[in-house]
Protein backbone atom coordinates (compact mmCIF):
# COMPACT_ATOMS: atom_id res chain seq x y z
CA UNK A 1 0.00 0.00 0.00
CA UNK A 2 1.46 3.40 -1.15
CA UNK A 3 1.87 6.56 1.10
CA UNK A 4 0.17 9.40 0.47
CA UNK A 5 2.54 12.60 0.76
CA UNK A 6 1.15 15.54 1.84
CA UNK A 7 3.51 18.61 1.16
CA UNK A 8 0.88 21.29 2.25
CA UNK A 9 2.34 20.83 5.77
CA UNK A 10 5.91 23.21 4.18
CA UNK A 11 3.37 25.81 3.79
CA UNK A 12 2.64 26.10 7.53
CA UNK A 13 6.05 25.89 8.24
CA UNK A 14 7.42 28.25 5.61
CA UNK A 15 6.79 31.41 7.90
CA UNK A 16 8.93 30.00 10.36
CA UNK A 17 11.78 29.48 8.06
CA UNK A 18 10.92 32.91 6.47
CA UNK A 19 11.50 34.44 10.29
CA UNK A 20 14.80 32.43 11.15
CA UNK A 21 16.58 33.71 7.94
CA UNK A 22 16.11 37.11 8.76
CA UNK A 23 17.02 36.51 12.44
CA UNK A 24 19.80 34.06 12.13
CA UNK A 25 20.93 32.76 9.08
CA UNK A 26 21.37 36.15 7.05
CA UNK A 27 23.14 38.00 10.79
CA UNK A 28 25.43 35.14 10.71
CA UNK A 29 26.16 35.32 6.69
CA UNK A 30 26.87 39.24 7.50
CA UNK A 31 29.27 38.21 10.14
CA UNK A 32 31.18 35.94 8.19
CA UNK A 33 31.16 38.31 5.33
CA UNK A 34 32.63 40.80 7.83
CA UNK A 35 35.75 38.00 8.95
CA UNK A 36 37.93 37.85 5.67
CA UNK A 37 37.39 41.62 5.01
CA UNK A 38 38.84 44.71 6.38
CA UNK A 39 36.63 47.85 6.05
CA UNK A 40 37.77 51.80 6.95
CA UNK A 41 34.30 52.86 6.92
CA UNK A 42 32.30 54.66 4.38
CA UNK A 43 31.31 51.03 3.30
CA UNK A 44 34.65 49.98 1.31
CA UNK A 45 35.43 46.70 1.90
CA UNK A 46 39.03 44.58 1.27
CA UNK A 47 39.97 41.21 1.04
CA UNK A 48 41.46 39.58 3.79
CA UNK A 49 41.18 36.41 4.36
CA UNK A 50 41.66 34.32 7.45
CA UNK A 51 44.16 36.88 8.33
CA UNK A 52 42.12 37.58 11.28
CA UNK A 53 41.76 34.00 12.64
CA UNK A 54 45.31 33.47 12.37
CA UNK A 55 46.02 37.01 13.93
CA UNK A 56 42.93 35.70 16.62
CA UNK A 57 44.21 32.46 17.57
CA UNK A 58 47.73 33.68 18.18
CA UNK A 59 46.73 36.48 20.29
CA UNK A 60 47.48 36.09 24.17
CA UNK A 61 44.51 38.70 24.36
CA UNK A 62 42.26 36.55 22.91
CA UNK A 63 44.00 32.87 25.01
CA UNK A 64 43.64 35.00 28.10
CA UNK A 65 39.99 36.12 27.37
CA UNK A 66 39.44 32.28 26.98
CA UNK A 67 40.86 30.99 30.16
CA UNK A 68 39.15 33.58 32.27
CA UNK A 69 35.83 32.38 30.44
CA UNK A 70 36.46 28.57 31.48
CA UNK A 71 37.41 29.12 34.88
CA UNK A 72 34.41 31.27 35.25
CA UNK A 73 32.15 28.70 33.55
CA UNK A 74 33.54 25.44 35.19
CA UNK A 75 33.39 27.59 38.62
CA UNK A 76 30.11 28.12 37.96
CA UNK A 77 28.92 25.20 37.26
CA UNK A 78 31.44 23.14 40.05
CA UNK A 79 29.07 25.52 42.58
CA UNK A 80 25.55 25.63 41.22
CA UNK A 81 24.59 22.32 40.12
CA UNK A 82 25.58 20.61 43.65
CA UNK A 83 24.18 23.58 45.11
CA UNK A 84 20.56 23.56 43.45
CA UNK A 85 20.26 19.75 43.72
CA UNK A 86 20.81 20.09 47.56
CA UNK A 87 18.18 23.08 47.67
CA UNK A 88 15.97 20.78 45.62
CA UNK A 89 16.43 17.90 47.86
CA UNK A 90 15.61 19.95 51.03
CA UNK A 91 12.68 21.68 49.94
CA UNK A 92 8.80 20.27 50.44
CA UNK A 93 7.24 17.99 48.14
CA UNK A 94 3.57 18.79 49.77
CA UNK A 95 1.95 21.22 51.51
CA UNK A 96 1.75 24.85 51.90
CA UNK A 97 5.78 25.24 51.66
CA UNK A 98 5.83 23.79 47.98
CA UNK A 99 4.12 27.19 46.41
CA UNK A 100 5.99 29.23 48.72
CA UNK A 101 9.52 27.96 47.85
CA UNK A 102 8.85 28.01 44.10
CA UNK A 103 8.20 31.53 44.32
CA UNK A 104 11.08 32.14 46.20
CA UNK A 105 13.05 29.60 43.85
CA UNK A 106 11.52 32.20 41.08
CA UNK A 107 12.20 35.48 42.26
CA UNK A 108 15.55 35.67 41.41
CA UNK A 109 15.15 34.63 37.74
CA UNK A 110 12.50 37.55 37.49
CA UNK A 111 15.30 40.46 38.16
CA UNK A 112 16.80 41.48 34.29
CA UNK A 113 20.16 41.02 34.37
CA UNK A 114 21.59 44.65 34.09
CA UNK A 115 19.94 45.62 37.50
CA UNK A 116 21.38 42.50 38.77
CA UNK A 117 24.47 44.41 38.10
CA UNK A 118 23.54 47.22 39.31
CA UNK A 119 21.94 45.77 42.77
CA UNK A 120 25.49 43.81 43.45
CA UNK A 121 27.59 46.85 41.96
CA UNK A 122 26.22 48.91 44.44
CA UNK A 123 26.18 46.23 47.40
CA UNK A 124 29.37 45.42 47.11
CA UNK A 125 30.91 48.76 47.14
CA UNK A 126 33.23 49.42 50.36
CA UNK A 127 31.60 53.08 51.39
CA UNK A 128 27.68 52.37 51.06
CA UNK A 129 27.20 48.96 50.16
CA UNK A 130 26.25 46.31 52.83
CA UNK A 131 28.00 43.64 51.87
CA UNK A 132 31.64 45.84 51.39
CA UNK A 133 30.89 48.01 54.88
CA UNK A 134 30.65 44.57 56.64
CA UNK A 135 33.23 42.52 55.40
CA UNK A 136 35.71 46.00 56.12
CA UNK A 137 34.00 46.71 59.26
CA UNK A 138 35.00 42.72 60.40
CA UNK A 139 38.69 43.22 59.42
CA UNK A 140 38.33 41.44 55.39
CA UNK A 141 39.60 44.21 53.12
CA UNK A 142 37.38 44.06 50.14
CA UNK A 143 37.25 46.51 47.08
CA UNK A 144 35.78 44.86 43.73
CA UNK A 145 37.57 47.54 42.15
CA UNK A 146 40.86 47.26 42.79
CA UNK A 147 41.35 43.39 43.97
CA UNK A 148 40.96 41.08 41.26
CA UNK A 149 40.00 38.07 43.69
CA UNK A 150 37.51 40.10 45.27
CA UNK A 151 36.36 41.34 41.85
CA UNK A 152 35.89 37.64 40.91
CA UNK A 153 34.45 36.43 44.09
CA UNK A 154 31.75 39.59 44.11
CA UNK A 155 30.88 38.17 40.15
CA UNK A 156 30.51 34.48 40.47
CA UNK A 157 28.60 35.08 43.99
CA UNK A 158 26.16 37.52 41.72
CA UNK A 159 25.73 34.43 39.05
CA UNK A 160 25.49 31.93 42.15
CA UNK A 161 22.61 34.27 43.48
CA UNK A 162 21.11 34.67 40.11
CA UNK A 163 20.87 31.47 38.47
CA UNK A 164 21.18 28.51 40.97
CA UNK A 165 17.08 28.83 41.13
CA UNK A 166 17.21 27.60 37.70
CA UNK A 167 19.11 24.50 38.71
CA UNK A 168 16.79 24.17 42.19
CA UNK A 169 13.48 24.24 39.72
CA UNK A 170 14.47 21.54 37.05
CA UNK A 171 16.23 19.23 39.86
CA UNK A 172 12.96 19.62 42.00
CA UNK A 173 10.75 19.08 38.56
CA UNK A 174 12.66 15.57 38.37
CA UNK A 175 12.53 14.91 41.86
CA UNK A 176 8.23 15.09 41.88
CA UNK A 177 8.05 13.10 38.99
CA UNK A 178 9.88 9.80 41.27
CA UNK A 179 7.03 7.42 42.04
CA UNK A 180 6.24 7.07 46.02
CA UNK A 181 6.42 3.20 45.08
CA UNK A 182 10.59 3.81 44.39
CA UNK A 183 10.59 5.31 48.24
CA UNK A 184 8.12 2.84 50.04
CA UNK A 185 10.34 -0.10 48.26
CA UNK A 186 13.84 1.65 49.40
CA UNK A 187 12.82 2.06 53.18
CA UNK A 188 11.45 -1.93 53.02
CA UNK A 189 14.87 -2.72 51.80
CA UNK A 190 15.88 0.01 54.70
CA UNK A 191 18.17 1.60 51.98
CA UNK A 192 19.72 4.76 53.43
CA UNK A 193 19.42 8.70 52.49
CA UNK A 194 22.56 8.19 50.19
CA UNK A 195 21.74 5.01 48.74
CA UNK A 196 18.13 6.51 47.64
CA UNK A 197 19.63 9.38 46.39
CA UNK A 198 22.52 7.40 44.48
CA UNK A 199 20.28 5.18 43.14
CA UNK A 200 16.65 6.67 42.59
CA UNK A 201 16.86 10.18 43.05
CA UNK A 202 20.13 11.15 41.23
CA UNK A 203 19.51 8.45 37.90
CA UNK A 204 15.84 9.90 37.53
CA UNK A 205 17.06 13.82 37.48
CA UNK A 206 20.05 13.07 34.99
CA UNK A 207 17.73 14.56 32.40
CA UNK A 208 16.70 17.46 34.01
CA UNK A 209 20.41 17.95 35.62
CA UNK A 210 22.01 17.63 31.08
CA UNK A 211 19.23 20.65 30.58
CA UNK A 212 20.50 22.30 33.92
CA UNK A 213 24.47 21.49 32.93
CA UNK A 214 24.04 22.80 28.95
CA UNK A 215 21.73 26.39 30.02
CA UNK A 216 24.27 27.39 32.31
CA UNK A 217 27.57 26.42 31.05
CA UNK A 218 26.06 28.03 27.63
CA UNK A 219 24.82 31.32 29.61
CA UNK A 220 27.77 31.61 31.55
CA UNK A 221 30.04 30.95 29.15
CA UNK A 222 28.28 34.17 26.67
CA UNK A 223 27.86 36.11 29.72
CA UNK A 224 28.38 40.44 29.56
CA UNK A 225 25.54 42.53 31.31
CA UNK A 226 25.99 41.69 34.90
CA UNK A 227 30.26 41.49 35.06
CA UNK A 228 30.16 44.46 32.61
CA UNK A 229 28.01 46.52 34.99
CA UNK A 230 30.00 45.77 38.29
CA UNK A 231 32.79 45.35 37.38
CA UNK A 232 33.41 46.94 34.04
CA UNK A 233 35.99 44.40 32.83
CA UNK A 234 38.63 45.15 35.58
CA UNK A 235 39.87 45.89 37.57
CA UNK A 236 42.77 45.70 35.00
CA UNK A 237 41.31 43.11 32.50
CA UNK A 238 41.18 40.77 35.47
CA UNK A 239 36.85 40.24 34.43
CA UNK A 240 37.42 40.53 30.89
CA UNK A 241 35.52 38.14 29.38
CA UNK A 242 35.26 37.19 25.55
CA UNK A 243 32.00 38.88 25.61
CA UNK A 244 33.30 42.00 26.95
CA UNK A 245 36.36 42.07 24.89
CA UNK A 246 33.97 41.45 21.78
CA UNK A 247 32.03 44.30 22.57
CA UNK A 248 35.47 46.31 22.97
CA UNK A 249 36.58 45.37 19.94
CA UNK A 250 33.54 46.22 18.06
CA UNK A 251 32.04 48.87 19.36
CA UNK A 252 34.93 50.72 21.06
CA UNK A 253 37.63 50.32 18.70
CA UNK A 254 36.03 49.44 15.45
CA UNK A 255 37.63 46.80 14.70
CA UNK A 256 35.03 44.76 12.46
CA UNK A 257 36.62 42.32 10.93
CA UNK A 258 38.77 41.07 13.73
CA UNK A 259 35.16 41.67 15.81
CA UNK A 260 33.64 39.13 13.22
CA UNK A 261 36.06 36.82 12.98
CA UNK A 262 36.51 36.53 17.09
CA UNK A 263 32.50 36.09 17.37
CA UNK A 264 32.43 33.64 14.72
CA UNK A 265 35.11 31.13 16.71
CA UNK A 266 33.09 32.24 20.34
CA UNK A 267 30.31 30.55 18.37
CA UNK A 268 32.06 27.51 17.68
CA UNK A 269 33.84 27.46 21.28
CA UNK A 270 30.26 27.31 22.80
CA UNK A 271 28.83 24.83 20.12
CA UNK A 272 32.06 22.09 20.62
CA UNK A 273 31.61 22.90 24.54
CA UNK A 274 28.13 21.90 24.64
CA UNK A 275 28.33 18.90 22.04
CA UNK A 276 31.04 17.41 24.03
CA UNK A 277 28.69 18.01 27.80
CA UNK A 278 25.33 16.84 25.57
CA UNK A 279 27.76 13.48 24.35
CA UNK A 280 29.24 13.12 28.01
CA UNK A 281 25.96 13.10 29.91
CA UNK A 282 23.91 11.39 27.28
CA UNK A 283 26.21 8.26 27.06
CA UNK A 284 26.80 8.27 30.90
CA UNK A 285 23.19 8.10 31.19
CA UNK A 286 22.69 5.56 28.54
CA UNK A 287 25.32 2.97 30.62
CA UNK A 288 23.52 3.13 33.37
CA UNK A 289 20.58 0.61 32.18
CA UNK A 290 23.29 -1.80 31.02
CA UNK A 291 25.67 -1.88 34.56
CA UNK A 292 22.35 -2.26 36.48
CA UNK A 293 21.03 -5.77 33.92
CA UNK A 294 25.20 -6.67 34.73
Amino acid sequence: MEKTVNNKAWFMVLPVLVLVAFSAVIPLMTVVNYSVQDTFGNNQFFWAGTEWFVDLLASERFTDALVRNLIFSFSILAIQIPLGIFIALCMPRKGWGVPVCLVLMALPLLVPWNVVGTIWQVFGRADIGLLGYVLNNIGIEYNYTQDPVAAWATVIIMDVWHWTSLVVLLCYAGLVSIPEAYYQAARIDGASKWAIFRFIQLPKMHRVLLIAVLLRFMDSFMIYTEPFVVTGGGPGNSTTFLSIDLVKMALGQFDLGPAAAMSLVYFLIILVFSWVFYTVMTNVGAEKPETKGE
